[in-house]
């Protein structure tokens, strides 16, 4: 709600929140400014920590690492990535039923600062488990939340929605872009707790300043769609306690290993997405034309599991592939590994804003989302295909400006799909699963990111041209069956474009 001594805003069309007509930050609403900042210096600590962990996880002891397999480095971080999408289903459904987006999107803010601050200050396994738990529930909890929160910013019918999504998602990548700069930096000049500590002090950052601008927002995302009764409550704990004693007792008795791991959570993610989707259609809450909309989002979930599962390998086999693979000497000077995150960042920054600007001035005449989709996958899977010239010349040997052309790819995909994606969901989305929505795009970003750490598992360098042709030709499939089902998708859609 509006601070009582605070001057009035107009009221939006809506009737909540600001005024939705305002275009003061590039011609979006004021409060996009505060998503914008928080979710930029998240996505900081994020991919800053992201880009050393699988390097921390299988480097020696001498150099600063744990010492375990690649094998099992790409499984914990794969888990650990489809682990901090799949909790946005938890951080989506405490928005909805008990806290309202906008704080639980602060509490999340603080977790992920604390798990940060895991990973720095404790040793060996305690810190990677303590911190990669902190930040997994903490980033989900921002994510689908900061996400909601933007789609509540713009009216129905608004058609500065996708520009304004893909304006918040470059502040996602500028954070994504300086991230691994820094904490590279930091980790081969002083050591990885020192680039982990950078990450929480980029989160702290953050944390800051949403604290300060989070009024600003006047009262979006305060409300809670469909709370729980007090009995409720009692069986969501008792299922939460439940849960945690299963997940311990799992990781106790070697049921899950860090080799299966991201196995594991492709299994639970699946199992979730199920759930949440049988629950969203059998809702009597639910209209028959959202009903139908959750069912034309069915493959638009598929198609965006199958582009995320490649799209998300560049924190497992190319990060592999950038240590051992890649020829980084650039006239003299050996370009860190870890650096290599932060070329698909850039490229989203030069073009996010033209992808905006197209998709503004286009207007009704832009593809439509399904179509967008499928030539996202496509692209990704023609990614994947352009390693294919670059394969058998041995370590070392694959040219860096090559893989920045296969990583601009990588980013033509991404900003067809993920802003696309994102904006769909909200629009999409039943009145009473409005953040839960989210949730479920972000449970095919976690399919697809868990099944990125099992699919590298198979990744060789002695085999490297048949890894890439399968998945990249499984990925262009999926792409051509998404174009010729479009048409049913759209009418499914009933009147969302």
């Amino acid at each position: 709600m509006p601070d009582a001594n605070s001057p009035r805003e107009p009221e939006s069309p809506s009737g909540t929140g600001p005024d939705v007509r305002e275009r003061g930050f590039f011609g979006q609403p004021w409060a996009l400014t505060h998503l914008f900042g928080v979710e930029m210096w998240e996505r900081f600590s994020f991919y800053g920590m992201q880009g050393i962990l699988i390097y921390y996880l299988y480097y020696s002891a001498s150099d600063g690492g744990l010492g375990i397999s690649e094998a099992s480095a790409t499984s914990i971080v794969g888990a650990y990535g489809g682990t901090v999408y799949l909790s946005t289903i938890l951080g989506g459904w405490i928005a909805d039923r008990v806290l309202g987006s906008e704080r639980t999107l602060f509490y999340s803010a603080i977790l992920v600062m604390a798990g940060h601050i895991a990973l720095s200050v404790l040793p060996g396994a305690w810190g990677v488990g303590v911190g990669l738990v902190l930040v997994a529930f903490g980033s989900g909890g921002v994510k689908a939340n900061a996400t909601s929160l933007v789609g509540d910013l713009y009216a129905a019918g608004d058609e500065r929605r996708d520009a304004g999504f893909s304006l918040f998602y470059m502040g996602i990548n500028i954070g994504g872009l300086v991230g691994p700069l820094l904490t590279g930096w930091a980790q081969s000049e002083i050591g990885f707790h020192a680039g982990f500590l950078l990450a929480a002090i980029g989160m702290a950052i953050g944390l800051t300043q949403y604290a300060v601008g989070r009024r600003q927002l006047h009262g979006v995302g305060s409300h809670v769609p469909n709370p729980l009764a007090g009995r409720e409550r009692t069986v969501a704990l008792a299922v939460g306690a439940v849960a945690v004693v299963v997940i311990a007792v799992a990781c106790l008795t070697g049921l899950v290993t860090a080799s299966n791991m991201s196995s594991v959570v492709v299994v639970l993610t699946v199992i979730g997405a199920v759930v949440l989707i049988a629950v969203m259609l059998t809702s009597t809450r639910v209209s028959s034309d959202e009903r139908s909309r959750v069912i034309a989002f069915i493959p638009m979930f598929v198609a965006s599991a199958a582009f995320w599962s490649l799209f998300q390998q560049q924190f497992t086999t190319v990060a592999v592939y950038a240590d051992k693979r890649l020829n980084r000497d650039l006239f003299g000077w050996d370009f860190p590994p870890t650096w290599v995150q932060s070329i698909n960042p850039v490229f989203i920054i030069v073009f996010a804003g033209i992808f905006a600007a197209l998709w503004t001035r286009l207007g009704p005449r832009q593809p439509s989302s399904p179509m967008k989709f499928a030539g996202g996958t496509v692209v990704m899977g023609l990614a994947f295909l352009a390693f294919v010239p670059m394969s058998g010349g041995g370590a070392n040997s694959a040219p860096l400006l090559g893989l920045a052309g296969i990583l601009l790819l990588f980013t033509i995909a991404e900003l067809l799909i993920s802003p696309v994606g994102l904006s769909l969901s909200t629009k999409l989305a039943p009145k009473v699963f409005h953040t839960q929505m989210v949730a479920l795009f972000f449970l095919s970003v976690a399919l697809g990111t868990s099944f990125a750490g099992t699919l590298a598992g198979y990744y060789d360098e002695d085999s490297e041209v048949t890894y890439f042709v399968v998945v990249g030709g499984a990925s262009i499939v999926v792409g051509v069956l998404i174009a010729v089902a479009s048409p049913w998708i759209r009418r499914m859609m009933r009147g969302v474009h």
